[in-house]
């Protein structure tokens, strides 16, 4: 059984459907189309394909099957926070016209938790109907989404009879009127998840897309040692360059911590000192900036420079560019476009900051891949003499907390208000999220590991009028 687009006969309206094929002996058993077309978050469904006019069981070697694709299964009211979704139930369709054994097919992307929610889901099918249930997931990625795999396969009371493995292929064999046992499924922390996810979507999408080998820059900094540490669990560490390119302002301890993280996971480190370009941008724009005090557009002038020496080494190497911003940063527009944002991949922009932290605890559970002077150091962007994230922004942990609200809960500034978080700050929090919104538009793509990621499952407009 496979999936694949199939012709609609129709005249109207589109002219696919999203299909699952059943094949036997070179003929096809059954074809059976997908009924529910998700159009929420990442999904754009109904853009593509029409919907199943039907849903058929099939008789197949001594069983009944009823066949359905991903969405199909995702029916469960308590799913939604508005109430069900769909009208209608295409397992329960199935299972009245006489299916013994029930199938879905899927492409479920990755978000942390949502491993126990499918989990919860297809098992309450199978409770439900006192049928065996076959869940199989895709295992990849493509450009935002990560597909994590871990299917099921369950008995008629709900319990596991296999559990397939989380982040890469697997094969297993599953006797359907086996009896199952608890035990088999054993779910991942959401750190440990996120963490195989990110690795996962950056090793598929660097072959999918011809790359061999990245290349980062390192500033001393949490993000670009997480960065380079999943790098290298992705692709190796003889594929991953570093490069460290200090100013006046960047401290001792950025270049030798810099250096360190390079050393400790096996990764080849270049300097590049950027002092006499940016002395060169500075003198070029003296005349024009005459009479004016220094200010952010000279601090950016640095991250740029950093980012077109970045972007120099991926042309003349063909490396892809990893950049190095965490969510927290992206959304409220701590971060220089075409500076640090520069890159093909942004494998943090879905991870809040308070989140770099645990992964980095999560890589060093072995031993100090990330050296703890980097993980203690306050977060700066070195683009003035003593500057921190906090002088600009609130405490990690309290904008985190504010951002997830605000972004992932889509709660108004009010609500949050109303949780107990200061009124000043969230007004703050949240017209920096809405004004940088430009920003985002042209990052780099982000891997998708939270309920809701910037890109294409948030989509934005630009130009609107912001407090």
């Amino acid at each position: 059984m496979f999936g694949a687009p199939r012709p609609s006969p129709e005249k109207q309206g589109k002219p696919l459907y999203n299909s699952a094929v059943l094949a036997c002996g070179g003929r096809v058993v059954l074809e059976q189309h997908k009924t529910l077309l998700p159009t929420y978050d990442v999904f754009d469904e109904t853009r593509y394909f029409a919907p199943a006019p039907e849903v058929r069981t099939a008789a197949f070697k001594g069983e009944v099957l009823g066949i359905t694709i991903c969405e199909d299964a995702w029916t469960e009211a308590d799913l939604w926070p508005e109430g069900q979704l769909y009208d209608l139930d295409p397992v329960r369709e199935l299972a009245g016209r006489g299916a013994t054994l029930l199938l879905n097919i899927s492409a479920s992307p990755f978000q942390a938790g949502k491993q126990e929610i499918r989990y919860g889901l297809i098992r309450g099918h199978a409770r439900r109907h006192g049928l065996p249930f076959v869940f199989v997931n895709q295992v990849g990625a493509n450009d935002e989404l990560v597909f994590d795999g871990l299917s099921f396969a369950f008995d008629g009371r709900g319990r596991p009879v296999a559990v397939g493995a989380a982040f890469g292929e697997d094969v297993l064999t599953a006797e359907t009127r086996q009896e199952g046992s608890e035990g088999l499924f054993r779910p991942m922390g959401a750190t440990e998840s996120i963490y195989e996810a990110l690795v996962l979507g950056l090793r598929d999408d660097m072959r999918k897309c011809g790359f061999t080998k990245a290349v980062i820059g390192l500033s001393g900094g949490i993000d670009s040692a997480v960065t380079c540490a999943l790098a290298v669990a992705a692709v190796g560490a003889e594929n991953v360059l570093g490069v460290t390119m200090p100013m006046p302002f960047s401290s001792v301890g950025s270049v030798e911590d810099s250096a360190a993280q390079a050393a400790r996971l096996g990764v080849k480190c270049l300097k590049v000192p950027i002092a006499s370009l940016y002395k060169a941008y500075v003198e070029a724009l003296a005349p024009h900036f005459a009479g004016m005090a220094p200010d952010v557009a000279e601090e950016n002038i640095q991250a740029r420079i950093r980012g077109n020496i970045l972007m120099a080494f991926s042309n003349k190497f063909g490396y892809l560019v990893l950049s190095t911003g965490n969510k927290s940063e992206l959304a409220v527009g701590y971060c220089t476009l075409y500076g640090d944002m520069s890159g093909g991949l942004a494998i943090l922009a879905d991870v809040p900051k308070t989140m770099v932290y645990q992964l980095a605890a999560h890589i060093n559970r072995a031993g100090e891949a990330i050296p703890r002077a980097i993980i203690e150091k306050p977060p700066s962007a070195e683009l003035r003499p003593g500057q921190l994230d906090a002088d600009a922004l609130p405490p990690y942990d309290v904008l985190d907390r504010i951002l997830r609200e605000y972004v992932e809960e889509l709660r108004s500034v009010d609500e949050i208000v109303a949780m107990g978080f200061e009124a000043e700050i969230v007004r703050k929090v949240a017209g920096l999220v809405d004004r940088n919104e430009y920003k985002r538009a042209q990052a780099a793509p982000a891997i998708k590991v939270t309920t809701k990621a910037f890109g294409v499952g948030r989509r934005m407009p630009i130009a609107a009028k912001v407090s």
